[in-house]
């Protein structure tokens, strides 16, 4: 992942927030380590989506699902998310694992500012243009 590849992200987050839902979010993007690769928060976001953006990308990238499906996971088996050993684990929707166009994971993305489906909606649409983006093919 490199940072033509995260800026490219970040803009058509940008762009499809304000096109198909008209309000504000926080996006966060992270490498394949969980390192923050990447980060924004539009106009009148708001603050306490800017930790929780960065810790769904990071959910992501140490799960290696959607928040979305790592919370059906916690439902399904039962299991408490403390049972991780991981603070910054979260089971919000709205974060998306980011893979190359091999389907190999090069990181993840994290939306938050939204209703919790439409920010796994937002996320997911993103990981389907980082897939698909040429830029994506140059992980490292």
């Amino acid at each position: 992942m490199n940072l033509q590849f995260v800026q490219a992200l970040l803009a058509h987050a940008v762009e499809k927030a304000q096109k198909e839902f008209g309000r504000p979010v926080c996006v966060s993007v992270c490498d394949g380590h969980g390192f923050l690769a990447g980060f924004l928060r539009m106009d009148a976001a708001p603050v306490r989506s800017i930790q929780i953006s960065h810790q769904k990308a990071y959910t992501c990238t140490r799960m290696g699902v959607s928040t979305d499906a790592f919370l059906k996971r916690l439902r399904h088996e039962d299991i408490p998310i403390g049972y991780f050993c991981d603070s910054l684990l979260t089971a919000l929707p709205g974060g998306a694992v980011l893979t190359d166009a091999h389907g190999q994971a090069v990181g993840g993305v994290g939306i938050s500012g939204l209703a919790p489906a439409e920010d796994q909606a937002l996320a997911d649409a993103l990981a389907r243009f980082g897939a698909q983006h040429e830029l994506s093919r140059d992980a490292s």
